[in-house]
Formats: structure tokens, C-alpha cells, sequence
């Protein structure tokens, strides 16, 4: 953590994610949190006047004695303070926003759920935004005086239960669950009335902290959410430091707006201190721009963001999203700092065990390889018509390990590695289904606007092709003619030289057409076999004595004696291959 100038108090920042359903009462509670904990230190501390209520864009914050339990693990830094900022995080847009670039500036969630209504279609949402992003986690149920007095205990102890058993099989089992009222009355009430069971909410806060892993190394990325000018100095940007760290005299990027700056001084806590690193809320003063060009964005070290026109992720599909995941859907993209559409192609590694597939039917389903393979362009992919769940008999196990390809409608800034999450933001707000679809991780991006002729080639993404026909007859015994395998206008030319299998054992390759009916010649190296003669030259001699008499027996009497021969091919061909070809194993 950075100290202030003024070494004599050394203030610890924890971030704490507000997160609920649409008018659960997030920003009530904020607002009780701020004034209820300043006002307490406010009789204490002639100093807390500076301190106050910092309430900015979304963010609020308080400022507490450090609990005795993070004195005694301080390490090298030894804290007197405890800032408590309040993430508000309204709506689902920026609720979102709030976790973007992965970084995990949020140490604790606070979720916030109406006692009369329960869980919501957007509580479950925050739930699983919490699990992607957040180690712990306190449920305050709002709203507790809307109950009559005399059935409120049971209400909220009936409550707490419902919500104990939601939170079941989720990273949040046994967490606590707190009742409070953040504004008795409604938001028209007037502030006369009392907020009831803030003073517990900031003490069960405060056990809940602890010293969060705080990392400066790395490429600097902070989140603006903030912008203003000072006359004669320059231009803050407020916000906080998902990564990385930074100094004064260091130059960043704000790649909006394609511009590199110089930091002229930085302040934390409103004290000026000479930089600042991951999970700070700072004010940075740079050299002069104009604000509303950047009112939310994202400042970097210059040249660490990358523009990106289209991108592979590692993919896992959200538990309670309902539909299924289709390949060339769109969806909603949630990465770096942005929300942008795109089009999805799922695909994942060749089932175990394929080669050259048995003669008579098609590659047998086997199962996908094991997890935590990690992605490259060396390595072949099968291509899936959607998002495959659960593997052995029941789909009962884990998701095979499955990737997709994300093509932006636009282009996107951001940084490597960031977390990914796919959304379906069109669907209603009111319907009672989660609009999280799927989650990942970036881990290969494309920044040529032409990616699809340069890049996309080394994509070894394949779909398997099976056709069957019919051997007609024989010309000798190396040589037979097929049919029913081609259209008439296939060009055969493509296909010469590919391998096929008769349904009899036999293995042979394509010689070229025969005629102009879409028949063809195959070379079997080996000869035919004897048996394999036989049920041919049967089958044409029935064929033709049918045929002379004219009558039904031409249909009756292969099927009563023999099957055709079947000729099988297979073989795959590569999704983005600019070619077309195809190719056998």
C-alpha cells in the first residue's frame, strides 16, 4: 500500500462490492454506511471533518480504526486505519464494469437483498459475478422495517434460512447474513428516522477484513470513473488501480483517446503522496485535457493495452444461464473496460483416440481429453455446433474443456489475460432468468483488422465429413465403379487420390470419374477378396434378370439375398482454410 506523506497514519483501503437486485436499497446503504460511520468518528476525531463522506461517481467511503485482528498481521506495513470504499454498483452495465480487467480490486462483497421480495433474477447475477470475482462475501437483507413487528423476527430468520440454502453449493456457504433497515420509511421519508442495525453492519465488516494481496508489479491499469479539470494545473482523473502501480513524472496512456500524459501529482485519502499502487483509490493530476472527452475509461502504461478486432478465450457456460450456447450466435462480450457484441464459435479437442474411423460406420463418440490443456495454434480443434455440457453416461461430470472464438462487432481495448464474460443483456430485465451466458479468460487476440485472411488460417479448426454410396459393379479385380457418393456437378477432380473403405473390409482410393453421371472408379491395391466377388457378381446378375422380366422382383430380390456394398469416406475439412481442402488423417 502507498503511505501518505505524513507517515504518522498509514490508512489501509479495502474495497467492498454493493451489489443487489434494481431498488433493493444498495445506494440507501451506502449512504447510512458513510454518514453513520463518520458521524461515530466524528466525536472521536477533530480530522474526520477532511475525512468525510467521499461520495463520488458510485463511490462512497468511510474511514474506521484498523480492527486488532489486521494489527497483528500487518507484515512490513503497519496500518493505524481502515478506509472502507463502497463500490456502488447500479444496474447490470457497470455492475459488471466494476470486475472489469480480471483484477480483483473487490475484497469483499456486500449483497444486498429486499427482505419482502427475496432473491431476484439480477441477485442471482450479482451472485455470480461475486463468484468470478470475490473471496468473500455478506448478505445484508434491507428493508426489515416494511415487516410488522410482531412477525419481523420469524420473517427474517425464514429469510435467512432461503438464503442459506441458495447459497448451498456456491464459493459463499455459511456466509453471514445481516438484517438492517438503511432508510425506515422509504426514500421519501423524511432523515429524521434512525437507520436501524448500520453500527452492526460496520463491526461485521470490519471482522470480515483482512489484508488483501496487493500486487505493483506489472503493467500499470487503472479505471477512471472520474474526470475534472483545475485551472492551472492540469487535468484528475479519480479512480481505481486494478494493477500495476504508479508514480509522479511517470508518463501513461488513456488509449480512448490515443493520447500518452505525464502525472504532475497524485493524492490518496486527499493527502498528496508520491504514488500509488493496485486496489488504491486515487486522484491523479495530469497535464491538461479536456474531461469530457474521458468521463469513465481506462488509463494505462503506454503501449500495455491492445486493440483488438477479434480474440480466443477459454470458456465455461454459467450454471444457471438457461439456454443453450449456440456456434454464430451473437452475444453480448463484457472484456476489459467494454461491452461490445460479437459472433461465437465454440470448439474443442478432437475426441481421444481418432484416427482412420472403422470401416462401416461413423467416428465413434468417445470422450473429449482431460481438463486444462492450455490453447495453441499447434494443436488441431474440433468444431462443435454448440457448447458441449457435462461428459459421461448421465452428463452428470464436469464440461469437457471447450474454447470459442469471439468476433468483435467493433474494436475493443484491452488487456491480456482479462476475464471474459458473454451476456445476453437482450433478454428482459423482468423475465426471471439469468442473462450471464458463459465466462473465460482472453487468451489470444487479434489485432489486424484483416485477421480473417492473416490470422485466422492458423486456426486448426476442422468438422468432420462422412459420405456413403454404393459400389455398382466390378471391372476387374482391383477395379470397381461407385455411385450415389457425388452430385452430378461435384468437380470429382477435388476428391481424386482420398481413401475410402468398402462396408466389405476392402480399402481402396479414388481414380477419377467414370461417365458423366457422377459416377466414379476406385483402385483397391489389395484385390477384392473372393466373398466380396461373389456378393457383387450376384448382386448385378439378380439386377439383371429383374430388370428382363420387368416385374416387382427387381426390388424384392437383392434385399431377400444380399446388401449392396457400401463405400464410405471420410474425411475433415478446416473452418477457416482459405482453400477449402480436404484432408485425411
Amino acid at each position: 500500500m502507498s503511505e501518505s506523506t505524513d507517515s504518522r497514519t498509514k490508512t489501509l483501503n479495502f474495497n467492498v462490492g454493493v451489489l443487489g437486485h434494481v431498488d433493493s436499497g444498495k445506494t440507501s446503504l451506502s449512504r447510512a454506511l458513510s454518514s453513520t460511520a463518520s458521524t461515530a468518528a466524528f466525536d472521536k476525531n477533530p480530522q474526520s471533518r477532511e475525512r468525510g463522506i467521499t461520495l463520488d461517481l458510485g463511490f462512497s467511503s468511510f474511514t474506521v480504526d484498523l480492527p486488532n485482528h489486521l494489527r497483528d498481521s500487518g507484515g512490513q506495513q503497519q496500518y493505524d486505519s481502515l478506509q472502507v470504499t463502497l463500490v456502488d454498483c447500479p444496474g447490470h452495465a457497470s455492475l459488471i464494469r466494476t470486475i472489469i480487467g480480471g483484477a480483483q480490486i473487490i475484497d469483499l462483497m456486500m449483497l444486498v437483498v429486499d427482505v419482502v421480495k427475496g432473491v431476484q433474477t439480477q441477485t442471482a447475477e450479482c451472485l455470480v459475478i461475486g463468484e468470478l470475482t470475490c473471496p468473500r462475501m455478506v448478505v445484508v437483507l434491507n428493508k426489515i422495517d416494511l415487516l410488522p413487528p410482531n412477525k419481523r423476527q420469524s420473517a427474517i430468520e425464514k429469510m435467512t434460512k432461503r438464503l442459506h440454502k441458495t447459497l448451498e453449493n456456491t464459493r459463499f456457504k455459511e456466509c453471514p447474513v445481516i438484517a438492517v433497515a438503511a432508510k425506515p420509511g422509504g426514500p421519501e421519508a423524511p432523515d429524521t428516522e434512525e437507520p436501524h442495525g448500520v453500527p452492526e453492519l460496520i463491526e461485521l465488516l470490519k471482522k470480515q477484513t483482512y489484508l488483501p494481496q496487493r500486487d505493483p508489479g506489472g503493467d500499470l491499469l487503472m479505471a477512471v470513473d472520474h474526470c475534472f479539470s483545475i485551472r492551472g494545473q492540469g487535468t484528475v482523473m479519480t479512480g481505481t488501480i486494478l494493477q500495476g502501480s504508479l508514480a509522479i513524472n511517470d508518463t501513461v496512456e488513456i488509449p480512448a483517446l490515443k493520447v500518452t500524459k505525464k502525472i504532475k501529482s497524485v493524492q490518496m485519502f486527499r493527502k498528496p503522496v508520491s504514488g500509488a499502487m493496485q486496489g488504491d483509490r486515487v486522484g491523479v493530476c495530469v497535464t491538461q485535457f479536456d474531461p469530457k472527452l474521458l468521463e469513465r475509461g481506462v488509463v494505462c502504461t503506454p503501449g500495455s493495452l491492445r486493440t483488438l478486432y477479434a480474440a480466443v478465450i477459454s470458456v465455461r457456460k454459467i450454471g444457471y444461464f438457461k439456454g443453450s450456447l449456440a456456434t454464430r450466435a451473437k452475444f453480448h462480450i463484457t472484456v476489459g473496460h467494454e461491452t461490445v457484441m460479437a459472433r461465437v464459435t465454440f470448439f474443442g479437442l478432437p475426441p481421444v483416440g481418432v484416427s482412420e474411423p472403422p470401416s462401416d460406420t461413423k467416428p465413434p463418440p468417445s470422450l473429449p481429453r482431460s481438463l486444462e490443456t492450455p490453447f495453441t495454434f499447434d494443436r488441431e480443434y474440433v468444431y462443435q455446433d454448440e457448447y458441449i455440457r457435462g461428459q459421461g453416461e448421465a452428463s452428470s461430470g464436469p464440461d469437457p474443456e471447450q474454447w470459442a472464438l469471439l468476433e468483435f462487432e467493433r474494436p475493443v481495448t484491452c488487456p491480456s489475460l482479462c476475464l471474459v464474460i458473454g451476456s445476453k443483456l437482450d433478454t428482459d430485465i423482468h423475465a426471471n432468468a439469468c442473462r450471464l451466458a458463459f465466462q473465460g479468460c482472453l487468451l489470444q487476440g487479434f489485432e489486424d483488422k484483416g485477421y480473417t485472411e492473416t490470422a485466422l488460417p492458423r486456426l486448426r479448426i476442422y468438422k468432420t465429413k462422412h459420405k456413403e454410396g454404393q459400389v455398382e459393379r466390378v471391372t476387374d479385380d482391383y477395379t470397381v465403379i461407385g455411385r450415389n457418393l457425388f452430385k452430378k456437378e461435384t468437380n470429382l477432380q477435388l476428391f481424386v487420390g482420398l481413401k475410402v473403405t468398402l462396408s466389405t473390409g476392402e480399402s481402396g482410393v479414388i481414380e477419377g470419374g467414370f461417365g458423366q453421371s457422377g459416377k466414379f472408379k476406385i483402385r483397391i491395391q489389395e484385390g477384392l477378396c473372393p466373398e466380396t466377388k461373389q456378393l457383387l457378381s450376384s448382386t448385378s446378375k439378380k439386377k439383371g434378370k429383374g430388370g428382363s422380366k420387368g416385374g416387382p422382383t427387381n426390388e424384392e430380390e437383392p434385399k431377400t439375398d444380399s446388401q449392396p456394398v457400401n463405400i464410405h469416406l471420410h474425411f475433415k475439412r478446416y473452418v477457416f482454410d482459405p482453400h477449402k481442402k480436404m484432408v485425411q488423417s
